[in-house]
């Protein structure tokens, strides 16, 4: 078989690049061409994202792409875009778009979230979506744009998902897809289309919302006057698991005949964590745990748990340098080695943690409310927040084997997280389980599959994630000190509790 290239654009709320991906026989390469900074932009209305920034840094990789590509004289088949969940914009009858979408971390939505809890019950909107109660999600972030905009939202033609929206304005062709529509707190998990149910008892509008579309569908060609700029030529539009966790989740390098049974964790500025299985699992049970049932690709569904992730480490980090004292992560890990183990624990899922800014501050009120010693170093903050992600990846290992009834051998980890060795080594620690590392780059290299898989080169999800095994260098890490843990699993537990009496 020839060398096949297929370009994927992963796009996270930091940074975004473009891989090159080249499929040779049963073996996978990925080569960064282009990476650039995701920066949300502050205006009257609030939070958004620069989205024509964002493309403009899109046509900027694919010309890199190309030119890679042609320098090797590796064709390029298609192109295909994952980006995080649940934010969204509009798209005019002129086929304009409306205004720039807002990042799901704006403070506005959990009043309206709240809103709709008072009108139709907390139970109603989680039966009918087996999503968990998040104030981002998309749903209330609709509520809160109709109440605000009604006349432009009924103006509206469509409503398209951030990868929905650079795949419209990469090709012209309008489509939702499944498993980044299943993001939004919208869509029946148990037939995968619209909840138009629920919507009708928010007096939401459903015109908006189109067809949805499985992921390894080709929706079209790139648009004539970007290959034109670009010299990407008869390139096709393929989509790929468009929300990144669902592209991750293609790509754990699991065996069919693996005899481990096995849960996941894709670590980035989220941490989600949770299992494969045939069918949603929508109970008060799972409601009360905080899990979600979102699509995947081949129609499987992801029940999962989101967590804070590296987002908390992040924040300490963007603090630290407006108080004028930048580190890189690596140093701030090794600074969190150096500290005190278990001297102040985090509720991870602590409202407060979730908005931007201030996150010392934020840190020291949680220490102070719970009657724990305030850390004073960077260190110190930064592995209260690591020990805190290995007891909470404990606490949600242990719900959802109690929601699947099955017990989980090995946690297979992926994405950029998975290079934080310390974090990895707590994990394992903390769950008394090991943990199978890699593959790093899991949702570029899933989304490349998956629209390999839609051209033909790649059988089904089986032969996808043997080509992940046979392209990457994975590891395995054994627990080494879990007794540590278990000390303070309980006050963890406790300490979250109060966490979220305090949210509530």
């Amino acid at each position: 078989m020839s060398r096949q290239g297929f370009i994927a654009f992963d796009l996270g709320a930091e940074s975004g690049r473009a891989m090159l991906a080249v499929l040779d026989g049963d073996r996978i390469q990925l080569d960064e061409q282009h990476r650039f900074a995701n920066q949300p932009v502050h205006l009257p209305s609030g939070l958004h994202w620069n989205t024509t920034g964002l493309f403009a840094s899109l046509i900027e990789g694919l010309g890199a792409c190309v030119t890679a590509a042609k320098r090797t004289q590796v064709p390029i088949v298609s192109l295909g875009v994952d980006t995080w969940g649940v934010d969204f914009g509009f798209i005019g009858r002129s086929g304009q778009l409306l205004g720039l979408p807002f990042i799901y971390r704006d403070p506005s939505h959990e009043p309206a979230m709240q809103r709709c809890f008072n009108r139709i019950g907390r139970k109603a909107i989680y039966d009918a979506t087996g999503i968990q109660l998040l104030a981002i999600n998309s749903l209330y972030q609709l509520v809160d744009r109709y109440e605000k905009e009604p006349a432009l939202i009924d103006s509206a033609q469509r409503l398209l998902n951030m990868p929905d929206l650079l795949h419209y304005l990469l090709s012209g062709e309008m489509v939702n897809e499944a498993t980044i529509a299943s993001t939004t707190q919208m869509v029946d998990p148990r037939t995968g289309q619209w909840a138009t149910g629920l919507l009708g008892k928010l007096d939401l509008p459903t015109h908006l919302l189109g067809d949805i579309t499985p992921a390894g569908e080709r929706i079209g060609t790139l648009r004539p006057e970007l290959a034109q700029l670009t010299g990407g030529e008869g390139i096709d539009i393929i989509l790929p698991g468009s929300h990144d966790t669902a592209s991750a989740v293609a790509a754990i390098p699991v065996a069919d005949d693996d005899i481990d049974r096995w849960a996941y964790l894709s670590s980035g500025t989220w941490s989600l964590m949770g299992a494969e299985i045939e069918s949603p699992i929508i109970s008060d049970e799972a409601r009360e745990a905080g899990f979600t049932n979102e699509r995947g690709v081949g129609g499987r569904i992801r029940l999962l748990r989101n967590l804070a992730g590296l987002w908390l480490v992040q924040q300490v980090r963007q603090d630290l340098i407006r108080k004028g004292r930048e580190y890189d992560y690596e140093q701030l890990t090794r600074l969190a080695a150096e500290a005190e183990p278990f001297r102040t624990l985090l509720d991870v899922g602590h409202g407060p943690f979730a908005l931007p800014g201030d996150m010392l501050a934020k840190v020291d009120d949680f220490a102070d409310a719970t009657g724990q010693p305030r850390p004073t170093s960077p260190g110190q903050y930064v592995r209260a927040c690591l020990e805190s992600l290995a007891l909470a990846y404990r606490q949600t290992l242990e719900q959802l084997q109690k929601l699947t009834g099955q017990e989980v051998a090995v946690l297979h980890l992926v994405g950029g997280g998975g290079r934080n060795q310390l974090l990895n080594q707590m994990t394992a620690d903390a769950i008394r389980r090991p943990v199978a590392v890699g593959p790093y780059e899991g949702t570029a290299m899933g989304n490349a599959l998956v629209q390999a898989m839609g051209a033909g080169h790649v059988r089904d999800l089986s032969h996808l994630r043997a080509i992940v095994r046979g392209s990457s260098e994975l590891s395995r890490i054994e627990p080494s000190d879990p007794a540590a843990f278990d000390a303070q699993y309980d006050r963890f537990c406790q300490l979250a509790g109060a966490g979220a009496q305090a949210d509530a």
